[in-house]
């Protein structure tokens, strides 16, 4: 230890009280978007600060950038959706589930597909040499769509699909740059109520009526290096998840997703959160990411998720 580093450690001590706690340091990454919310409560609300957690939240446009900062260290944890993390397990990356985060329910969906008001597009077939938009290439946004495109008479492999952040969307359908996109809420019931766009189906269906998209994920040698903290941070996500799930906080909710994501929530749909991580409502998106190989072959959804 260098000598100046030494003296600073030295005089923190001695100005810290007497039995006082030392918060453990987390970093963790997260989109603008409901389904990784959970983290953004947990901070405005103090949750990570009772759990004796110093947390540091920041947010990126793509989950591919999740993954390469978790990958290298410059983050702990992140959040990104089940198909990205089923990809980095075939290659061998060393990613573990520890929590869950948006659950999708063909009820209440949090994610659309959206064409400008005047565009010609009605079905699936219409698709066929269109550009579709969705914010991550080969994840759950892009399969979704492959899907729901050969489910209802089109064919996938006529689809062209570009990356773009939600924010983009509705001025890349306006200019003609992108036929349809695949936006998320807020961004998608913000974009249908202006008037200028319509809803063209919900692709999200084409893999289930209700599983889990999305979940809070680490390297698995961090994990097992610090058992306490990660108890501690999925003990906090469970307490997030339900206080969130509870529509008489879904107000209080919407401010705080809205301080953080500078995006309007208004009466977007509210994506409920998974309070455990269930293998049966992961494996959906393990087996339509094989089937459209993404994957190169399924594989149980419990070897996703951390051991104890």
């Amino acid at each position: 230890m260098k000598r100046r580093t030494f003296v600073s450690s030295l005089a923190a001590l001695a100005l810290a009280p007497v039995g006082a706690r030392a918060d453990v340091p987390v970093s963790v990454m997260t989109l603008p978007i409901d389904q990784g919310a959970q983290a953004f409560y947990a901070q405005d609300l103090g949750m990570f600060k009772q759990a004796g957690l110093d947390t540091q939240v920041s947010i990126t446009n793509f989950g591919t950038q999740v993954a390469a900062a978790v990958a290298g260290g410059s983050i702990e944890v992140g959040q990104s959706n089940v198909i990205s993390l089923a990809v980095a397990h075939e290659r061998g990356l060393p990613f573990a589930l520890i929590a869950a985060a948006g659950l999708y329910s063909t009820l209440k969906p949090t994610s659309m597909m959206v064409v400008d008001k005047n565009s010609p597009l009605k079905t699936a077939k219409d698709l066929d040499g269109k550009t579709v938009a969705v914010n991550g290439l080969k994840s759950i946004t892009q399969i979704s769509v492959q899907a729901w495109a050969d489910q209802n008479g089109g064919d996938s492999q006529q689809i062209k699909f570009v990356e773009m952040p939600f924010v983009e969307m509705e001025s890349a359908l306006a200019t003609g740059r992108i036929d349809l996109a695949l936006m998320a809420d807020p961004d998608a019931t913000n974009v249908l109520a202006d008037g200028k766009t319509r809803a063209f189906g919900k692709a999200f269906d084409a893999i289930g009526k209700e599983f889990l998209i999305g979940g809070w994920f680490a390297k698995t040698d961090w994990i097992a290096a610090n058992p306490d903290t990660v108890r501690k941070f999925v003990t906090v996500m469970r307490e997030s998840a339900q206080w969130a799930n509870k529509p008489a906080n879904y107000l209080q909710s919407a401010a705080i997703l809205e301080k953080y994501t500078k995006v309007a929530v208004g009466n977007a749909n509210r994506i409920a959160y998974g309070e455990r991580l269930d293998p049966a409502l992961i494996q959906p998106c393990i087996d339509v990411a094989a089937k459209y190989g993404v994957l190169k072959a399924s594989f149980p959804a419990a070897q996703l998720i951390a051991t104890s």
